[in-house]
């Protein structure tokens, strides 16, 4: 794997990494506000794609210093394109990161031959699932659910913002018996939540998904789009639905037993399926 720094238009440094042989492959991590933890992903494209690895900015390893907004998260996503030389590429986002690569393709969709949108929450307004994923995430918790509003109560250090981060992300996982385990792996090496670009992103998200105008710029947009579903997880699938009516080009797989990281819960059945379409169209 090489790494290199991206340098933005506005002068943040960026971290990125290329590894694989093949057609461009540019992921974006979710969040917003955590990093790029997309290695095992990488390595189950090594074959058929070269793939692009970057922290967003003020995340991970890349400098710390906003301003934070999805316009701006975009537009250093396109630094990252810049400076790799790519003339068009696929995308693949994961969670709040597929709600960022579809914001680019529809802002730049001569620029994205293929978009695959792993485990997004679909293009309607937040409200319209979030009480449910509330209560899917408490019942998932389990045991764990006290400590979990425990920490949520009061200001945390470090060591106790990881702990939060382990017991929500646990609740991510298909296979329970080793759902802390895959969360502890998650947060391994630990670089920090950044919670101000999350709460930034977020309240501006909250304005402009729903809106009849992101509907209709989904309905006339033609690049081919995969959504990757865990059909296990804790927020509604049904969130997507509305993205996928809209979206004219587009195709869907439903893993039955994975979650909300379906590379971890059925690597076989995420490889196949993303591997199968960008064959078709890179």
């Amino acid at each position: 794997m090489e790494r290199e720094t991206v340098t933005t238009e506005d002068g943040v440094r960026l971290w990125a990494a290329r590894s694989g042989h093949g057609a461009p492959v540019v992921f974006c991590h979710g969040g917003p506000g955590l990093w790029d933890y997309f290695e095992d992903v990488a390595a189950l494209l090594a074959g058929v794609a070269t793939v692009y690895r970057w922290d967003q900015r003020g995340c991970g390893r890349s400098e710390r210093r906003g301003p934070y907004s999805m316009a701006r998260s975009a537009a250093d996503l396109d630094a990252v394109r810049r400076h790799f030389g790519l003339k068009a590429m696929a995308l693949l986002g994961h969670s709040w990161g597929a709600q960022l690569a579809l914001r680019y393709t529809l802002d730049h969709p001569d620029r994205v031959r293929a978009l695959v949108y792993v485990s997004g929450t679909g293009i309607d307004p937040k409200a319209t699932w979030r009480e449910e994923y509330v209560r899917n995430l408490r019942s998932m918790l389990g045991e764990h659910v006290d400590r979990w509003e425990e920490l949520q109560k009061h200001d945390r250090g470090p060591e106790e913002d990881r702990e939060f981060a382990v017991l929500q992300w646990s609740a991510d996982f298909a296979d329970r018996a080793r759902a802390l385990e895959h969360a502890e792996r998650m947060a391994t090496p630990w670089l920090g939540v950044n919670f101000e670009c999350n709460a930034t992103i977020n309240a501006q998200d909250k304005r402009h998904w729903g809106t009849p105008e992101l509907r209709a710029r989904c309905e006339s947009l033609q690049v081919p789009t995969l959504i990757v579903d865990g059909a296990q997880d804790i927020r509604p699938r049904r969130s997507v639905d509305s993205l996928e009516r809209a979206l004219p080009r587009v195709s869907r797989v439903a893993l039955p037993q994975a979650s909300h990281v379906p590379w971890v819960d059925d690597p076989d059945g995420f490889r196949t399926a993303v591997t199968a379409f960008l064959a078709d169209r890179l």
